[in-house]
């Protein structure tokens, strides 16, 4: 089979330059590169198709093909849309449809051979799946990953006018988008059925796709990749990683320092929720006798103790531990480590649990939560918030392969941090084999296949949502205006 991932705001490249360094190069494109990958290995040919850039400051995303190594039935397509430097997601809508559609069809055109069903990722790419599907009838799923009523709903809550969000996030064309891909598609890929359940029957998205159709939907997680992240793999720079976390906790006074840690390895960003690890321990002498807090910081050196160097809302969860770390007199107990790179990343986790050490993840919600399973491959017990993704893929009926807290309880987090200590082998070997029981990148390829052949089976759907004018002629002509965000958002937040 002949897959075409739809994805204009990934970025790829042989080297997977700049990943975690900017808001762009984030989960995603590890999602559909190791599921290109998967499906390549088992022989199906697979193009990831997204934008070109052509920017002296971006040269590693110039050429309009490209290829991974030892990678045969994969290959980049980029495609020119808009201007020729480097655009924002946010800013890429107006030349989906003028331009980078138009140029997929010719593409393929001259190739003279169609992909037999593309995969739309995102509310961008599900949307140029739609019009491929109008234009050649080419048959497609949706994979959402995240969207955007949801995070439309925290921004408004934290006091934030729709105005000024649209101004800046292009939410109305997002949901627009995001209603005409999931609406059109053959099926509808998610990683949860609490994902399908919850963000799909967001009021937002009130008639475009029925959650209670199961026909609708397919249930395939992400995996993880065990060459690099399994407690037997071991990376060209494993000693020089489990060197550099030593080194970190050296830094805390000699009585602590031979102690396990929590590690905390998410994105400095507010809603990850780093600040209710430093209260756990805070609120629990008995946790605080026996581990110390690790906080992973990417490509940020040693910010607690050189807040300067910080930016952005990144600043603002710097500051928070700061004050929180002060008032409880934790500094000989917190220490960071930058980390940068999955192969740096998964020797720090094995060197870690050679140290008996946690991984916490105590995020208000998570939507899946690859990273714990990542580090629980690793060989690492996870403790992890109980609202999201994690309460069903670190917990089913025939067990615990985790422990599950309330992130906004300091005492459920601590209760839950020793628990996973004093069951330390337990956790360990039950976290991995949940891994390899059900999260490969083996196992989501083979569920795309099975999704991609319903696809194709079903035919053109019945009852479909008319596509925007936004969508089908050129910007300066139409748009999608606040009033229309306002029709679909903010009545639907008063139904639900």
């Amino acid at each position: 089979m002949h897959f075409a991932f739809l994805n204009p705001q990934g970025n790829f490249d042989p080297d997977d330059s700049y990943w975690t360094e900017h808001p762009d190069f984030g989960g995603q494109l590890v999602y559909v590169k190791q599921v290109a990958l998967a499906l390549g290995a088992l022989g199906h040919r697979v193009d990831i198709v997204t934008r070109r850039i052509d920017d002296p400051d971006w040269p590693e995303f110039e050429a309009p093909l490209d290829a991974y190594p030892d990678a045969p039935n994969v290959r980049i397509v980029r495609i020119d849309a808009g201007p020729e430097g480097f655009l924002a997601k946010e800013k890429l809508w107006p030349f989906l449809t003028a331009d980078w559609v138009p140029r997929i069809i010719e593409f393929y055109d001259r190739e003279g051979r169609w992909p037999d069903v593309a995969t739309g990722h995102y509310g961008d790419g599900g949307l140029a799946a739609a019009l491929l599907r109008r234009s050649r009838d080419l048959p497609y799923t949706f994979t959402g990953h995240s969207l955007g009523a949801q995070k439309l709903d925290k921004l408004v809550t934290d006091g934030q006018s729709l105005e000024s969000l649209d101004e800046r996030y292009r939410f109305g064309r997002r949901l627009v988008a995001e209603r005409i891909a999931m609406n059109h598609a053959g099926v509808v890929i998610t990683s949860t059925s609490q994902e399908r359940l919850e963000q799909y029957a967001h009021p937002a998205y009130r008639g475009a796709v029925d959650t209670a159709d199961e026909d609708r939907f397919s249930l395939v997680p992400p995996g993880v990749n065990l060459e690099i992240f399994d407690a037997g793999a071991s990376a060209a720079d494993e000693d020089s990683s489990a060197a550099a976390a030593a080194h970190a906790l050296a830094s805390l006074p000699d009585h602590r320092r031979d102690l396990p840690v929590v590690v905390a390895s998410s994105r400095l960003d507010p809603k990850k929720n780093h600040a209710v690890l430093v209260e756990a321990l805070a609120a629990s002498p008995a946790l605080r006798d026996r581990v110390n807090l690790l906080i992973l910081t990417g490509a940020l050196e040693d910010p607690l103790a050189h807040p300067e160097r910080v930016g952005g809302s990144e600043r603002d969860v710097i500051d928070r531990l700061r004050s929180l770390i002060a008032a409880a007199h934790l500094g000989d107990s917190v220490a960071t480590l930058s980390v940068q790179g999955q192969a740096r990343l998964a020797a720090t986790y094995r060197y870690l649990a050679s140290r008996r050490s946690v991984f916490a993840l105590t995020a208000m919600y998570e939507p899946f939560g690859l990273a714990p399973l990542e580090a629980a491959a690793a060989g690492l017990p996870v403790v992890v918030t109980r609202n999201g993704g994690p309460a069903e893929s670190l917990r089913d009926a025939a067990g615990e392969y985790g422990v599950l807290v309330d992130p906004s309880d300091p005492q459920s987090v601590a209760a839950g941090i020793l628990r996973a200590l004093d069951e330390w082998d337990h956790f360990a070997a039950a976290g991995r084999g949940r891994v390899y029981d059900r999260y490969t990148w083996d196992r989501t390829a083979g569920g795309y296949v099975a999704a991609a052949e319903r696809a194709a089976a079903v035919g053109r759907r019945r009852n479909l949502l008319p596509i925007h004018p936004y969508f089908q002629v050129s910007a300066e002509e139409t748009d999608v205006g606040l009033d229309e965000l306002g029709a679909l958002y903010a009545p639907a937040r008063m139904r639900a």
